[in-house]
C-alpha cells in the first residue's frame, strides 16, 4: 500500500541536500574524467581572495569543501534541537528523550548487546574494504586524486543510504530506519576514511574530526542506551516520527522484497 501522507519538511530538506551532494560529485567527476590534472587544478586554484592583516589569502574550491565538511561535522558534535535537525541525530540529546513507562531493562540490554555485535561487524567490513583502498594507494596504483574521488563517492553514498537504500541497514545492522539506527553518525568516519592516507592538514583534520563525532556518539550511546531504543524512547516510535525520511527507501525495499 502506498504512502499518501504529505512529504515532510525533513524529507524535503534531505532531498535538497542530496541534490547538492550529487551536483558536487558530478561536477568534480566530469573534470576528473576529462583530466585528473584539470580536476586537481580546479580544486586548488583560488576563486577569490580574502584580505587579512595586510595579506591576501586565496580561497579555492578545496577550502570551501573543507569548510563545508567541517561545519557538517561540528553540527553533529553540537546538535541542536530544532525542527531542522533530524530525530536520528536529536536522539543523542536528553531533552528529546520521551521515556516509555515501565520499559523492560532486560529487553533494552538484550537489544543493545545485539546491536553492538552487529555494529562490530559493520566496522570490520568497513576496515577491510578501505584496507584494499589503502593497499592500492601505497602501492601507487591510485593517487590522492582517486582518494578524493572515493571520499566524494562516500559523500553521496551517505545520503543514498538515508534516502534510497542502505546495505548496512538491510544486511548487517538490521535497524528499521535511520531514526533508530545504531550507527547513524558513523557516516562521517566512513566518508573520511580515505583522508587518513593523505598527509596534510586538511585531510587529517577531516578524518580526526570525524573520529570525534564517532567517539562522542559512542560515549552517549554507552551512557544512555535508553535514548536509542524505541522500546524505551517514545520519540523513536513510528507513530511519533515527524521526519519520515524512510518513505522512499521503504517503497524501494518493498519492490526489492527486502
Amino acid at each position: 500500500m502506498s504512502d499518501n501522507r504529505p512529504v515532510t519538511p525533513m524529507l524535503k530538506l534531505y532531498i535538497l541536500k542530496f541534490a547538492f551532494r550529487l551536483s558536487v560529485f558530478f561536477t568534480i567527476s566530469v573534470l576528473y574524467i576529462r583530466s585528473k590534472i584539470e580536476a586537481t587544478e580546479f580544486l586548488k586554484t583560488p576563486i577569490f581572495t580574502v584580505p587579512l592583516g595586510g595579506y591576501s589569502f586565496g580561497i579555492a574550491p578545496l577550502h570551501l569543501l573543507w569548510c563545508m565538511f567541517m561545519i557538517m561535522m561540528f553540527r553533529h558534535i553540537f546538535p541542536g534541537s530544532g525542527s531542522h535537525v533530524s530525530m536520528a541525530l536529536r536522539k543523542s540529546r536528553k531533552d528529546t528523550y520521551i521515556e516509555v513507562p515501565g520499559y523492560s531493562e532486560s529487553e533494552l540490554l538484550k537489544y543493545i548487546k545485539s546491536k553492538n555485535t552487529l555494529a562490530w561487524w559493520v566496522l570490520l567490513a568497513w576496515i577491510a574494504l578501505n584496507a584494499v583502498v589503502a593497499a592500492l594507494f601505497f602501492t601507487h596504483v591510485i593517487g590522492e586524486a582517486e582518494l578524493m574521488m572515493i571520499t566524494l563517492f562516500y559523500f553521496i553514498g551517505d545520503y543514498v543510504c538515508i534516502l534510497l537504500f542502505c546495505p548496512f541497514q538491510t544486511f548487517m545492522i538490521k535497524s528499521k530506519c535511520c531514526v533508530s539506527c545504531r550507527i547513524f553518525v558513523w557516516g562521517h568516519f566512513m566518508m573520511f576514511t580515505p583522508m587518513l592516507f593523505i598527509r596534510s592538514f586538511y585531510s587529517w583534520s577531516l578524518f580526526f574530526t570525524s573520529l570525534v563525532v564517532l567517539i562522542r556518539w559512542e560515549i552517549i550511546y554507552a551512557k544512555h542506551p535508553e535514548w536509542f531504543w524505541e522500546g524505551s524512547n517514545k520519540a523513536l516510535q513510528c507513530a511519533n516520527c515527524k521526519d519520515r525520511t524512510c518513505r522512499i527507501k521503504k517503497q524501494i525495499r518493498k519492490h526489492l522484497f527486502f
